[in-house]
């Protein structure tokens, strides 16, 4: 059955695609071959860089992000390497599940699934490893099932102060473009990105941002790989090209993403971010639910997954507010399967999405029977206007 009006995308990705990305992407493919694709290459590598905060290289893969993490792990390790990885949620657990497929002596770190990485743990652990056993350590910025965000530059102070060498990889899938992150300034040596969430592309690009330290241990590393190989990337990439056939229509769409961003402004970005997630919050707040993170500082600008009330459905909850308000919401991942509902609040959007996002939740909410405090959608107004904003005063 036709569902009249638009579809409200509200899941953590992947995110709404703008109309300029879509024209992009809909424009005759080039020859990448020819000086035109050579000129565009050059382009988007260099600019790309500028959303990683790195002068290091930038390597762009037709892949999902599943496919960087594989690229990550192959160029830098070997079989029966051990690595440490922690585990914050859903995708950290299946980047733990590949680097075993892949021969790796994976060492879990269990977290709690409501807050994120504990640095001086890894710290601790790393400290312990005099010989130098754990050759590096795997770690996701932004865990998509949780709602949680992980301060990486508190992890690489622990990993300097314990005096490791381990190569420090970190999964930005859900945080590119999204949230502050800075791949030099933080000592990062591979950063895995995506291009369907912040940079608010369809899914199909994904990226690798290395550094020398990850290159030099590349030279080393056993594990077989061609298709991920760096070093073939970087070499065909110095002159605007690519080992393989690229994805050349996503290519152009990622230069008209870079536009956007740079015109809004990388910091205005990350503060659009934090205004949406904190309106969002003040909503559930006032609906008396509780975030599944549960440490303040680290609530993801992203999403904000939402625990129900025991002995309520969040699937049940989702198919209504699919069916009354046509918005896609996501579901609860792994252990949370049923128990959350997660609300996206990333990519394309403004102040009006927000608002429009919460007032479905809310009709949902009362449709399903679910006990709730009712004018969610006014604290998200005075989250976003500032409080005492004389209009909304004027209107209670």
């Amino acid at each position: 059955m036709n569902s009249p009006g638009r579809h409200f995308l509200q899941i953590p990705g992947p995110s709404n695609t703008p109309l300029p990305i879509l024209s992009a992407l809909a424009m005759p493919t080039i020859d990448h071959r020819g000086p035109d694709f050579g000129k565009l290459g050059a382009e988007v590598l260099s600019r790309i860089r500028n959303v990683f905060q790195t002068e290091q290289p930038v390597v762009i893969y037709p892949a999902s992000g599943t496919g960087a993490w594989e690229a990550a792990l192959v160029n830098t390790l070997s079989p029966g390497d051990h690595v440490l990885m922690y585990q914050t949620g859903w995708f950290a657990s299946l980047w733990c599940k590949m680097a075993a497929k892949l021969g790796i002596e994976a060492e879990v770190m269990a977290g709690d699934w409501r807050s994120g990485v504990e640095a001086d743990r890894i710290g601790a652990r790393l400290a312990e490893d005099r010989a130098h056993a754990i050759k590096a350590v795997c770690v996701v910025h932004n865990e998509t099932s949780t709602g949680v965000t992980s301060d990486i530059a508190a992890l690489r102070r622990a990993m300097d102060a314990a005096g490791h060498p381990a190569l420090l990889l970190v999964d930005t899938i859900s945080s590119l473009g999204s949230v502050e992150y800075r791949h030099d300034e933080w000592g990062v040596d591979v950063t895995v990105g995506g291009s369907q969430k912040g940079l608010m592309l369809p899914p199909g690009l994904s990226f690798n941002a290395v550094s020398q330290k990850a290159r030099t241990a590349a030279a080393k590393a056993r594990l077989p790989r061609a298709f991920w190989e760096w070093e073939d990337m970087i070499a065909a990439n110095a002159r605007g090209y690519f080992p393989y056939t690229p994805a050349t229509n996503m290519l152009q769409a990622l230069k008209v993403a870079l536009d956007m961003l740079d015109s809004e402004g990388l910091a205005n970005v990350f503060t659009r971010h934090r205004r949406a997630a904190e309106a969002t919050r003040a909503a559930v707040r006032h609906w008396g639910f509780e975030t599944q993170c549960r440490v303040e500082a680290e609530h993801s600008p992203v999403l904000t997954a939402v625990r129900l009330p025991e002995g309520h459905s969040a699937d049940a909850l989702r198919a209504e507010i699919l069916a009354r308000s046509n918005m896609s919401l996501g579901n609860g991942l792994g252990p949370l399967n049923d128990q959350v509902f997660r609300i996206g609040h990333l990519g394309d959007f403004h102040d009006l999405m927000v608002t429009g996002t919460i007032s479905g939740v809310e009709m949902g909410l009362a449709a399903r029977g679910i006990p709730h405090r009712t004018g969610g959608v006014l604290a998200a107004m005075q989250s976003l206007a500032g409080n005492g904003s004389p209009v909304l005063d004027a209107a209670e």
